[in-house]
């Protein structure tokens, strides 16, 4: 586990929280965690966002007996050990190191998959109760190397959040991130107003102009004072389109 990564760190991050690291790898990222405050935000990311998957299942009991049927069919200790000397080898071994990057990425994207599952099928029940506000959801990444850096979410009529979804990064003195927006066919920009690194911004729909699917959202980086001229001049940060849930 390398956690001066940035992709292992996203990937060790979510799978503290779903519980899927060893014993060895979990006492060392909480170690780091004590004194990392980006990886502090990481972690606090993923449990907002994969915690509530425990309201909608249930508790279960193991079978009588099971246990000790897993134990029957375990190999020997010599066989044990065979396997213990084959992980330590292939720990060392730089693939491997990158096959677990991609592993933990894919229980990750699987997690949100089961979130997004979650969230569309109580659309679907509040759906069948009678009519509610349109939900939409962009996720903004970087247009050089994609990465993923930020989350819009939105409720017509409600609130609109900008969420954070990798450490903080630092903005270059004398500039601020600027946070816009442009329906699609929207004839320019309209500004969301200033945006600190790390930190989530929340404000209602009211003022943006409309708020509909393929809605455009970016951060540029601005003057200090943000844009001087009402539209983006600095270089596009990140970006992304809503999607409706």
């Amino acid at each position: 586990m390398n956690l001066t990564d940035r992709d292992e760190r996203t990937a060790s991050a979510g799978e503290y929280v779903l519980g899927t690291l060893s014993a060895e790898e979990r006492q060392a990222f909480e170690a780091a965690l004590v004194n990392d405050a980006g990886l502090q935000a990481e972690t606090a990311y993923w449990q907002d966002r994969l915690l509530p998957l425990a309201h909608h299942v249930g508790t279960a009991a193991p079978a009588a007996g099971l246990w000790s049927r897993i134990e029957a069919r375990l190999p020997a200790s010599r066989a044990r050990d065979e396997v213990d000397g084959l992980a330590v080898e292939a720990a060392n071994d730089s693939l491997w190191r990158r096959l677990r990057v991609w592993q933990g990425v894919s229980a990750l994207a699987t997690a949100a998959a089961l979130v997004m599952g979650v969230m569309l099928s109580e659309q679907v029940e509040r759906d069948a109760r009678g009519a509610v506000a349109p939900r939409y959801l962009a996720v903004l990444e970087a247009p050089d190397d994609k990465r993923n850096g930020w989350l819009v979410e939105a409720t017509a009529g409600g609130r609109l959040r900008l969420v954070p979804i990798v450490p903080p990064e630092a903005v270059p003195a004398g500039k601020a991130l600027q946070f816009w927006t442009k329906a699609e066919g929207a004839a320019g920009p309209t500004s969301l107003g200033l945006v600190q690194p790390g930190q989530v911004v929340e404000l209602p729909v009211e003022r943006m102009p409309t708020l509909g699917a393929r809605q455009l959202f970016e951060l540029t980086l601005e003057p200090e004072a943000g844009s001087p001229i009402g539209r983006p001049t600095g270089p596009i940060l990140y970006l992304g389109r809503t999607v409706q849930l």
